[in-house]
């Protein structure tokens, strides 16, 4: 069977490794990124790997387009804009969208695309930058059962594990939870340290006990001395989008008429985080506005 040809939108921190996973696979893959340098470094020794100029240029050169990109509204603009890939889809070609958006909007992009016979998915990711060079991202999906069907080889070469959670707009509720969780759990964590720290237990020790215990999660078993106690903090995922995501979550519970109090005030405590931590933040930095509050550093020296 001929392999569809691929086009992808979003050459940064995840959608790179993604892309060349698929060009490692044999795909012919069309790629695109605003910033053309990071499109021309992805490309750089791949064969099956091209740049196009323009969204509507990569779907030209597309049966299947994916894009990672930094919310709902961008993956709206280069699908419907000017220059976008309505414009160069042919009747038939599909649309995975693995960015973190808001489930309206992508429905609304979904609809639009319909009118010209053409269909989407949305299939938002974890596992973070870690999990997409080594190709075990985790794929939330939604979209109707014969497009993801059509979908699943390619999610399968860039992830371990897929999850068909609904109709368009499913995959991402279901990240906008996941992140909910995350966030409040990594302050909650920071929070615990900090108690700890200043009460002189070590919190490179109190992470194992956690790892050991109930209080066990992603974040302890991957952020604190990883990234915390060595003073690196360097997560590349950007605390603003982190905001953004908690933000959509508690939007959906709005609009459902559920009252979240936790999640409401950690999402202030979030924006109070991000409004320390100034634009282009990793979340990482969320626990250094704790810190500042506490006046204790989460360091495994006394």
């Amino acid at each position: 069977m001929t392999k569809p040809k691929l086009g992808f939108i979003g050459i940064g921190i995840m959608g790179r490794p993604m892309a060349r996973h698929l060009a490692n696979a044999g795909y012919e893959i069309a790629i695109h990124d605003v910033d053309r340098a990071k499109a021309e470094e992805a490309a750089f020794g791949q064969q099956t790997m091209s740049i196009a100029d323009t969204p509507l240029e990569v779907a030209k050169a597309s049966d299947i387009v994916i894009t990672m990109l930094p919310s709902g509204k961008h993956v709206h603009e280069i699908t419907m804009g000017e220059s976008g890939l309505i414009k160069g889809f042919k009747p038939g070609s599909l649309l995975i969208d693995t960015s973190s958006a808001e489930a309206w909007l992508t429905r609304q992009t979904a609809a639009g695309l319909k009118e010209s016979q053409i269909d989407m998915i949305d299939a938002p990711v974890s596992g973070a930058e870690s999990g997409a060079k080594a190709a075990e991202l985790i794929f939330m999906v939604g979209g109707e059962i014969s497009s993801v069907s059509r979908a699943r080889p390619l999610l399968d070469i860039m992830g371990k594990q897929v999850f068909h959670l609904g109709p368009i707009g499913a995959g991402h509720i279901m990240k906008s939870m996941n992140n909910l969780v995350t966030a409040l759990t990594f302050m909650a964590t920071t929070e615990a340290l900090t108690i700890g720290k200043r009460l002189g237990l070590n919190p490179n020790v109190m992470t194992d006990v956690l790892n050991a215990s109930t209080g066990m999660s992603w974040i302890s078993q991957t952020q604190i001395k990883q990234r915390i106690t060595n003073r690196r903090f360097d997560d590349a995922f950007k605390l603003e989008l982190m905001v953004k995501d908690i933000g959509i979550a508690i939007g959906l519970a709005e609009d459902a008429h559920l009252p979240v109090p936790l999640s409401a005030v950690g999402y202030h405590l979030w924006k109070a985080a991000g409004i320390y931590a100034g634009e282009g933040a990793s979340i990482s930095d969320m626990v250094r506005w704790v810190e500042s509050m506490t006046k204790t550093e989460i360091t495994s020296q006394d």
